[in-house]
């Protein structure tokens, strides 16, 4: 899967998921370092990327309808530390069905998926 993943997740991140085969750009890879959420989903739309973030502003579907972008997924973590953002989401990459996750926006907790799909 093409993946963008927002400034706000560590390296370890991009590690983990290249290591699971996936074709990994980061916001900070691009210069957008400190661009807003929507300047960041604008970018992942030149690309056709599917966003991964700890913001929570990037799970309201009123500002980002399901279907009008590639996906998003914000993990819900306890700590913010490398170790365990990586971990968060390898588990998330590790999904079976995430190309099914396709234009949708998708809040991680865990093993705890909550998906909205386009309408």
């Amino acid at each position: 899967m093409r993946l963008k993943l927002d400034e706000n997740l560590p390296d370890e991140a991009r590690v983990a998921a290249v290591a699971l085969g996936h074709d990994v750009d980061t916001v900070v890879d691009e210069d957008l370092g400190g661009a807003s959420d929507p300047e960041v989903l604008a970018a992942a739309l030149r690309d056709d990327r599917f966003v991964i973030t700890l913001d929570r502003g990037f799970g309201d579907v009123r500002r980002y309808p399901p279907g009008t972008h590639a996906g998003i997924a914000v993990l819900r973590v306890d700590s913010q530390d490398a170790r365990t953002v990586a971990e968060s989401l390898t588990t998330f990459l590790g999904n079976d069905a995430l190309g099914d996750l396709r234009g949708c926006i998708v809040v991680v907790r865990g093993h705890l998926v909550r998906i909205r799909r386009p309408d």
